[in-house]
């Protein structure tokens, strides 16, 4: 991603921990519905049968490279009949984000870990 040159260094930093935070998201969810697929004896091609969508389409949504929609990752759940929990955690110690925004450390203290 390229940055505007009156992007100041926290923003930078703040799409730096986003696009990082994304990434694993895509991977957890990818890796969820992969070990779903394995424990039903499911293919892609089954999952795509379910979901009325093509096997490109899945492999697309598996492969990791789109932002998912919550209508899609419902039509995941439904077609595999499933439900994904979602939690929202507190980062740990170790894991803190090393730059924030102002708004980041705003919202950090309406809601203390």
């Amino acid at each position: 991603m390229g940055f505007k040159s009156d992007v100041s260094s926290d923003q930078r930093a703040a799409e730096t921990q986003i696009d990082e935070e994304l990434l694993t998201l895509v991977t957890q969810l990818t890796n969820e519905i992969n070990w779903c697929l394995r424990e039903r004896g499911l293919t892609r091609a089954d999952l795509a049968g379910r979901m009325g969508v093509s096997p490109g389409r899945v492999s697309q949504i598996l492969g990791g490279g789109e932002n998912l929609t919550l209508r899609t990752l419902a039509a995941l759940s439904t077609a595999l009949d499933a439900r994904f929990d979602i939690e929202l955690n507190a980062l740990k110690a170790g894991d803190a984000y090393t730059s924030r925004s102002a708004s980041a450390e705003a919202a950090q203290q309406r809601h203390p870990a």
